[in-house]
């Protein structure tokens, strides 16, 4: 996949006839006839002639645009807002406007990303920890599922080195443009190295809470990373140990937790989440792709357990 820093490098690789699929707050970024702004949307329709789609925004925008590519075949370039790395998958979840799941699938044309810090200078700090989170979970995951090669393994501990150290200087300066900037290159190998690999526990404990009541996917994940650590460390010490040592700490998931703590992310229940939810939700966690290629084998139990930990 092509990478470019510079918003200067859009419109090379936009193409002619460009669909930009944004929320309305983007629409100074960057000029085109055609656009999509209904940001999630489960009723995407490509107009006849386009022959690039265009996302500008978070996860959201960005799923909603791979689920346009997948359709109509056509290449994708992403110019991400925040930190979660959904650019670098072909994997989409289909949400509709009230961020409800409806569906998913894969088959997005991956062609190009481009990377702009100053989208970022914006984003509020609640929403940049999360989706920092996220990321960050991409390099753990990365490093200890089956598909891990030793260029996911280069980019995942890059990752988390960056991460670690940029996102708490971000949180104390969100104006902070170089910040922003390491924060961002963080992600870029964050998800460098979820393309290289796969998802595991943690990401298939917050993708089904947030399938089901609708909470936002960076804090989730915010949250479920550390107990899945725990949960996995009796047999991936060597992978979280190196994980770790990116983060400069003998204890990954407490580092976790306190990064965590710097967007406000404690308890399931702030998020809105029922405590009857590891009832609700356990028997999906252990169906999901992540839950079944986790280094430990994941029962509904298992998962109720880990939901309790931290409601």
């Amino acid at each position: 996949m092509i990478v470019r820093w510079g918003i200067g490098e859009l419109p090379a690789l936009a193409g002619a006839r460009p669909l930009v699929v944004a929320s309305p707050r983007w629409r100074g970024v960057f000029t085109a006839i055609n656009r999509w702004e209904e940001v999630p949307s489960d009723r995407i329709d490509v107009p006849d002639g386009i022959d690039t789609i265009v996302a500008i925004g978070g996860g959201s925008a960005i799923d909603t645009a791979k689920a346009a590519s997948a359709a109509a075949g056509l290449p994708l370039v992403s110019v991400p807002t925040t930190y979660s790395g959904a650019e670098w998958t072909s994997f989409f979840g289909v949400r509709d406007p009230d961020r409800r799941m409806k569906g998913g699938g894969s088959g997005a044309n991956l062609y190009a990303v481009v990377y702009e810090p100053e989208l970022t200078l914006e984003l509020p700090v609640p929403e940049t920890v999360g989706t920092s989170l996220n990321a960050l979970a991409h390099c753990a995951e990365a490093l200890y599922v089956p598909q891990r090669t030793q260029k996911s393994d280069e980019d995942a501990l890059a990752g988390a080195a960056l991460i670690g150290e940029w996102l708490p200087r971000v949180v104390t300066e969100p104006s902070g443009l170089h910040a922003r900037e390491q924060l961002l290159r963080g992600a870029c190998h964050a998800g460098a190295a979820l393309g290289g690999s796969m998802l595991a526990l943690g990401h298939a404990l917050a993708q089904a809470l947030g399938g089901r009541y609708g909470a936002p996917h960076g804090a989730l994940n915010a949250l479920t990373l550390p107990p899945a650590l725990r949960f996995n460390a009796p047999v991936a010490a060597d992978a979280i140990s190196r994980f770790g040592a990116a983060l400069g700490t003998d204890d990954p998931p407490a580092r976790v937790e306190e990064l965590a703590r710097l967007g406000g992310y404690e308890r399931l229940r702030d998020l809105g989440i029922p405590e009857e939810a590891p009832n609700e939700v356990a028997e999906a966690v252990a169906a999901r792709a992540g839950a079944k290629v986790n280094p430990r084998p994941v029962t509904p139990a298992d998962a109720k357990e880990l939901i309790r930990s931290i409601w």
